[in-house]
């Protein structure tokens, strides 16, 4: 039985959401879809794209050709166990390195006939467009090998492997006391070599599971730059410590540049600025309103004042710039954009003239704003806005104005998990020296990220004021989370203070993970004096 290349992508999209515990819910936000075209999309009621396959790739972090040679290769790639058909990592001439890559089938269908090209007798040899091995063969005058089987073959038969031990031979050998047992002949395939064993790639120490999305090698960059400090200051914690801030800006953009190699994104490091994104004074502002709230709830307030007694908790949350990591981006310079319609594959920054809020129990999304009319908000404020409507909490903002490019979510994605992982590892072993560094680093990133001399390697204020929003954002969404709990919130501030009446326990897990809150303190509101 033949199975057709969409087919062979929905079980592919199958096993990765199985294997990363991902539902198709998350999926949908990653790539820009609905949950429902999620489904039906996988049940066969509607077409995967060839958009849709960028979006899938750049979420799971595949190649593209990786994500179409199916669900094993896939998962295979994302383990780490199966090298990825990698084109654009091989050394090939420049005209074919200039070359589009051909529609491919990466199944066992076979090929036309009139697309197969015999080589001639003495045609040279140059490297698959799909997987950089050497072949002879051409589809559509592209060279290629006739299947993904023989691109496997010709990887396998590339990569060295670690000499296997022979076992001996079952039957009986008779002694020979006065000479050395006869050395084995040398199979016919592996006489290059004989002397010098291979070594396998080294696996990490202990016994540690697959990681599914942080890119293994870029974790250990990270905790080796610990390691390296604390060898060059001779294990003086302090020294260490001091040393890991001051280097944290270029560190953490050296991660972020290993995070993008093999990246489908090419973005833009330093795009012009539009002239909203400028700062009017050199200690002055532009004429983005990221959303920071400032917001205490009247009538807990006006309780308290009159006699009522609360018991109030004050919950931070965790790494509330590195959960914002998580946001869209525009990939390329910002381009003007008059429809007043929100594409939500593109992003950037926004005028709008929001709709009137009217929860007073409930802080208002836009943060402390009081003057009414037109602003700027940024990406992350507008998709909040527009799911705050959704919700029927209150009307969508008129658009009037966007500035836009091309937008991910995943842009940070990889760096997100890396830092997340060994910030988690660091908790585990009561590290502070690392948490510290991977705290220095997230933050100071997004801080520096605008018009700063701190960060000479790249400009995008539009990605910082898009990330501190997001951070609101989310703050915001914890707080509604709470509300339509039935538990009441009382205050909340900045990007991780938020403060709640009653069992919020069973609203989050309590903990110093990403998706976790932790208690700050927990006082007294009002009652007699």
């Amino acid at each position: 039985m033949v199975i057709g290349t969409e087919e062979l992508l929905r079980l592919t999209v199958a096993a990765l959401m199985t294997r990363t515990g991902e539902r198709q819910n998350v999926l949908a936000e990653g790539i820009g879809l609905s949950q429902a075209q999620i489904s039906r999309k996988q049940a066969g009621r509607q077409h995967w794209s060839l958009e849709d396959v960028d979006g899938l790739a750049a979420h799971f972090g595949l190649h593209v050709l990786d994500l179409l040679a199916g669900p094993t290769h896939a998962v295979g790639v994302l383990h780490g166990s199966i090298p990825a058909l990698r084109p654009f990592d091989v050394a090939a001439p420049p005209l074919a390195a200039q070359l589009p890559l051909p529609a491919v089938q990466l199944t066992a269908q076979p090929l036309q006939p009139d697309t197969l090209q015999p080589p001639a007798p003495d045609a040279p040899v140059v490297p698959c467009v799909l997987c950089g091995q050497p072949c002879s063969e051409e589809v559509d005058g592209f060279p290629q090998h006739l299947s993904a089987e023989e691109c496997a073959a010709a990887i396998a038969a590339a990569t060295p492997a670690p000499p296997t031990p022979v076992s001996p031979a079952p039957v009986p050998v008779p002694q020979q006391p006065s000479a050395e047992p006869p050395a084995p002949k040398p199979e016919p395939h592996a006489e290059a070599e004989p002397t010098a064993p291979v070594e396998p790639a080294a696996p990490p120490a202990g016994p540690r599971a697959p990681r599914a999305y942080a890119s293994g090698s870029l974790v250990d960059q990270i905790t080796g730059r610990v390691h390296e400090a604390l060898e060059e200051c001779s294990g003086d914690l302090e020294a260490a410590q001091a040393a890991l801030l001051k280097s944290a800006i270029p560190d953490v953009m050296t991660f972020f540049k290993a995070s993008r190699v093999g990246g489908r994104y090419e973005h833009s490091e330093f795009p012009p600025t539009a002239e909203v994104l400028r700062k009017r004074t050199q200690k002055g502002a532009d004429d983005i309103w990221e959303g920071r709230p400032k917001w205490r709830n009247p009538h807990i307030f006006k309780a308290a004042k009159a006699g009522t007694e609360f018991e109030v908790t004050a919950l931070d949350m965790n790494a509330a710039y590195l959960s914002a990591f998580k946001a869209w981006l525009p990939i390329g310079q910002l381009r003007e954009d008059t429809s007043g319609v929100h594409d939500r594959k593109k992003a950037g920054v926004h005028l709008i003239t929001p709709a009137p809020w009217e929860h007073t129990d409930l802080p208002n999304p836009l943060g402390n704003r009081m003057e009414p009319g037109e602003l700027w908000v940024t990406e992350s404020t507008l998709r909040l806005l527009l799911d705050c409507a959704r919700d029927d909490l209150a009307d969508a903002p008129t658009i009037h104005r966007s500035l836009v490019s091309g937008g991910t979510e995943v842009l940070l994605e990889k760096l997100r998990r890396a830092l997340a992982e060994v910030r988690k590892e660091a908790l585990a072993e009561g590290d502070e020296l690392t948490v510290n560094y991977v705290k220095s680093m997230y933050s100071k990133l997004v801080s520096t990220l605008g018009e700063s001399t701190a960060n000479r390697d790249m400009r995008r204020p539009d990605w910082m004021h898009i990330m501190r929003a997001k951070a609101f954002a989310n703050l915001w969404m914890k707080a509604n989370k709470i509300h339509k709990a039935g538990l009441h919130v009382v205050e909340m501030s900045g990007t991780d203070e938020l403060h709640v009446i009653g069992d919020w326990r069973t609203v989050f897990a309590e903990g110093r993970d990403l998706n976790q809150v932790k208690e700050k303190s927990i006082y007294t509101l009002g009652g007699k004096s």
